[in-house]
């Protein structure tokens, strides 16, 4: 990886030690481009073995976050959107932003994530600073993440896969490296005001539908899918607590299997040039298996099709 001094770089990248933060520095790194990263704890970034020195920066403490975005132009946020007001208080007057938010805050049920998330694109939007948050749907192929890997745990546990309506709901999952290509577009895109975002995977699958893929990829059985109502659902989520080996689920998590999560990609793809590779292919890389599609012809050239659409997009 090229890495150059920091010298005059004004781009800063809070939250550079998370998942999507350390993603995003990586690619700066092969693109040779400088930044800033800011971290709450430097023991964690310097784990990561990357080349670049991390200044300390509390999102809650003002007088030490606006000293360390002293003289940035662009500002990177991946820490939650929540902080999104203490961001822009202690940010130079100049400086356009690229924030993180998710689209948990069109969800219907109420907690304090998805709170925090509406709160800081209320709080961008009438700010009139110039920048955009970035919704993003679920994220997976991460270095640690634990949505699809804990999904293929929990599936290569169970004879059969509880879900609500048997699970019809739709989701659009985005691979991190199209999130990425997202954040990279946006740095360089000129905002004249600000702005919200959705980011998702190019098309929206049902829950069944993205349960087998998943154990496909992973290698494992497609397990039967059963339908059972949300309110027994919820009410045997604690027992994933007391089944050694059983991933922990998230009661939240089962709520949201009632809701679609589907988008229209089309705004992601104007403005910033970014469409996302197919959920089949994006699982085989996060497993390192081969692109596994099933034995249906059509379902295999749609997948092609989408993937040279993904990637004549990302070199033009």
């Amino acid at each position: 990886m090229r890495w150059r001094p920091e010298g005059a770089a004004t781009l800063a990248i809070i939250g550079a030690s998370g998942r999507t933060g350390a993603a995003l520095c990586r690619a700066l790194l092969e693109a040779g481009r400088p930044f800033r990263p800011l971290v709450r704890n430097l023991a964690r970034w310097r784990a990561l073995n990357l080349p670049a020195a991390a200044r300390p920066a509390d999102l809650t403490q003002y007088d030490g976050l606006a000293q360390a975005l002293e003289g940035a132009s662009i500002i990177v946020s991946c820490a939650h959107a929540r902080y999104t007001r203490c961001l822009l208080t202690a940010a130079p007057p100049w400086a356009r932003l690229v924030l993180l938010g998710s689209t948990r805050r069109f969800s219907r049920w109420a907690d304090e994530h998805g709170d925090g998330v509406r709160f800081g694109e209320e709080t961008l939007l009438l700010s009139g600073r110039p920048g955009v948050m970035l919704h993003p749907t679920m994220i997976y192929g991460a270095q640690g993440e634990d949505n699809v890997q804990r999904l293929a745990a929990l599936l290569e546990w169970l004879p059969a896969a509880p879900v609500p309506d048997g699970g019809r709901a739709l989701v659009q999952p985005i691979h991190q490296d199209d999130l990425t290509r997202c954040i990279l577009a946006a740095i360089d895109q000129v905002w004249t005001g600000p702005e919200a975002l959705v980011v998702a995977g190019p098309r929206p699958v049902a829950y069944r539908d993205f349960l087998t893929a998943v154990a496909r990829a992973a290698g494992l059985r497609p397990p039967p899918v059963v339908s059972l109502p949300g309110p027994l659902l919820r009410a045997m989520a604690p027992l994933s607590c007391l089944l050694p080996g059983l991933p922990r689920i998230r009661m939240a998590e089962l709520r949201r299997l009632s809701e679609d999560k589907a988008f229209d990609v089309r705004p992601m793809r104007e403005r910033l040039g970014v469409v996302g590779v197919p959920l089949e292919y994006g699982l085989a890389r996060c497993f390192g298996t081969p692109l596994a599609v099933g034995r249906n012809r059509t379902q295999t050239g749609r997948v092609q099709a989408e993937l040279h659409h993904a990637h004549h997009q990302s070199y033009r």
